[in-house]
């Protein structure tokens, strides 16, 4: 009844077209088999019989075979299919009246005939198509006519036709505007000379100057180019692609993931897009099946991570989402960001620190969350670094409060985002981190499913770098060649690990569904994959050439020493919690090294007393006897 209950004034003409569709094909095969005599008048009285219940039937087949609910303007192959199973369908219940029910009962020798019903198929076939492709071809002519009197610029497509096609599609429908594609360069030879949508493969990526040369001649000149994601493929050298358009004068977007299920939309070519390894492929089915129509709390909720976990949950059909952040332009931009996208969530922002113990379970309480997203936290860590009784409040008091609330407001889960830094931390972040962690690790342990108990999940997941995110390396190497220079690294030999918050935050949901499996898993730190580590300098030198300048000559590269809680290279696992390999794509889980809920109370209490007297020394004390691998310089 659903599907009844959304059809339109649309839907009715479109099964209005296709019962007359089918009568007029139906009388057209007789008048046709018997050439308009006296074997096509004698039959009309029957077939006028027989045909009310012929077309009612008809209909049904056509509803539940889509065509009734398929929209003409997006009309393709599987709607084409579609129609022959109609046709198909419809032609063998002729062949069963004829044979069975009302040539032997009724008229004493076949109605229809075999010669009709073949006649019919083919009617039938074309009646039904025909108004449709010529709608479709009529709303194709149209769109080009608008890219042209709208001054659509013409444009090259970088990458396989398979990429190309989804772009293609995106301007015919009237999707993606101001662009008309004009031809295709594609890294597989065997897509050289054939064509996409009547577009023509004009070569391969290195043929970008022979192309462009060829339309200037014929007063064609090419303004634009899109790369598909094929095209940062390492195979198709981004880089060189990039650095020789530039020198053309192009104007480079690209086309984003397209396995994120967005709409295809243009975006400016980032350098972050050609810094990653590929991504992991997402399973978002399982993502929506988490959140669909789920209550959803994220705290930091205006931070980078928070404001994507938000856009991701909202995207994946939660029913409802409490944004916590204690910034309030923050707060501002991404709830009104949220609002735009018109999802239909309920979507409310509430101002408030997690360190406010008292206000964290007043607000739960009040909004009863299914899911809490626990992405608030002090994350610099140089500044930490000097002023690390500031994270202990924050990433450790904080994350008691937040798990304490979500447990105490019935949550099935708690996610709290953790970083690489916190295994085998040498700074205040990573410490900071761990303690937390171990608190999660603790209460989940303690709310393992007993007779009588509610069942919660609290895990923590920990990546690297975010690309983009406040902070990142990146916007400040950019910064500083826009700047002129130099650009600063630490130290030479210093490696991180990288990815995209898209991504990351994806794949924070995905280890979501795997904690909150009916089977409960004895994990609850996850680590995400993030590839292989890259050399600062060498990002910085990449990001140099990117910019059209050559490292150590237009823009120095200064190496200012590592600062305080810093270390050379990232590790992602420390040597007590191997890791375990959970069938996932994209994350691994952390062999759980718990320590018992007892210990971590009596330092949690020493830590809150501490902290009222200022008492440092005593924090610093307690801190590292309750992660005695921890090795930071802190002050």
């Amino acid at each position: 009844m659903t599907r009844l209950s959304h059809l339109t004034l649309r839907n009715f003409l479109i099964a209005a077209h296709d019962v007359l569709a089918t009568a007029c094909a139906l009388f057209i095969a007789f008048y046709l088999r018997f050439e308009g005599g006296p074997g096509f008048y004698d039959r009309v009285p029957l077939l006028l019989q027989i045909l009310p219940y012929f077309l009612l039937f008809s209909v049904v087949v056509c509803y539940f075979s889509n065509l009734t609910t398929t929209k003409w303007r997006f009309i393709s192959l599987p709607d084409a299919l579609n129609i022959l199973r109609v046709a198909t369908v419809l032609t063998l219940a002729l062949l069963v009246m004829d044979y069975i029910l009302v040539a032997p009962n009724v008229h004493g020798a076949f109605f229809f005939g075999k010669v009709t019903i073949v006649l019919y198929w083919f009617l039938e076939v074309s009646f039904l198509s025909a108004l449709r492709f010529a709608y479709r071809y009529f709303r194709y002519t149209r769109v080009r006519h608008h890219a042209r009197i709208e001054d659509a610029s013409p444009t090259l497509l970088v990458g396989r036709t398979a990429d190309a096609e989804v772009l293609l599609r995106g301007v015919e429908s009237g999707a993606v505007k101001r662009i008309w594609p004009v031809g295709v360069l594609s890294p597989s030879t065997a897509d050289h000379g054939q064509l996409i949508r009547n577009i023509p493969v004009l070569g391969g990526i290195d043929d970008i100057e022979d192309v462009i040369g060829d339309f200037a001649r014929r007063n064609r000149p090419i303004a634009r180019v899109v790369m598909m994601p094929s095209a940062f493929e390492p195979a198709a050298h981004p880089e060189t692609f990039l650095m020789r358009a530039r020198r053309l004068r192009l104007i480079v977007n690209r086309l984003p993931s397209l396995e994120s299920r967005d709409v295809p939309r243009l975006a400016p070519v980032a350098v972050e897009d050609l810094l990653l390894r590929p991504s992991e492929s997402i399973d978002y089915a399982r993502l929506e099946a988490l959140v669909k129509g789920k209550a959803v709390i994220v705290t930091g909720g205006g931070g980078s991570i928070g404001s994507e976990i938000c856009e991701r949950v909202v995207t994946f059909g939660a029913a409802r989402l409490l944004v916590i952040e204690n910034s309030e332009p923050a707060l501002y931009a991404v709830t009104e960001a949220l609002a735009a996208q018109g999802s239909g969530a309920v979507i409310d922002g509430r101002i408030a620190d997690i360190r406010d113990r008292a206000r964290m379970l007043r607000l739960m309480s009040e909004f009863k969350p299914d899911l809490v997203f626990h992405a608030a936290a002090l994350k610099h860590v140089p500044i930490l670094e000097r002023d690390w009784s500031e994270g202990v409040k924050t990433n450790v008091f904080g994350s008691i409060n937040v798990a304490d609330a979500a447990q105490a407001a019935g949550a099935e889960a708690m996610v709290m985002i953790s970083t690489d830094k916190a295994i085998e931390p040498v700074s205040m972040l990573g410490l900071t981190k761990r303690f937390a962690e171990m608190y999660c690790q603790a209460l989940d342990h303690d709310l393992a499913p007993r007779p009588g108990k509610p069942r919660m999940r609290l895990i923590s997941v920990r990546f690297g770098n975010v690309l983009a995110s406040n902070g990142s390396v990146v916007p400040k190497f950019k910064a500083q060649i826009e700047a002129g220079g130099p650009v600063t690294v630490t130290h030479p030999e210093m490696v991180r690990y990288f990815m995209t918050i898209r991504e990351a935050c994806d794949l924070v949901i995905t280890a979501a569904t795997h904690a909150l499996a009916p089977q409960r898993p004895n994990v609850s730190v996850y680590v995400l994959n993030m590839g292989q580590p890259v050399k600062i300098v060498d990002l910085a030198e990449r990001m140099i050439r990117l910019s059209g300048l050559q490292p150590g000559y237009d823009i120095d590269i200064v190496f200012t020493g590592m600062r305080p809680g810093e270390r050379l290279n990232e590790i992602l696992f420390a040597s007590e919690e191997p890791p375990v390999e959970i069938g996932l794509a994209g994350v691994m889980a952390a062999k759980p090294n718990e320590q018992p809920m007892q210990a971590l109370r009596k330092w949690i209490t020493a830590l809150e007393q501490a902290i009222a007297r200022e008492d440092l020394a005593t924090i610093k004390a307690v801190l590292k006897e309750a992660v005695p691998e921890f090795g930071s310089n802190a002050a």
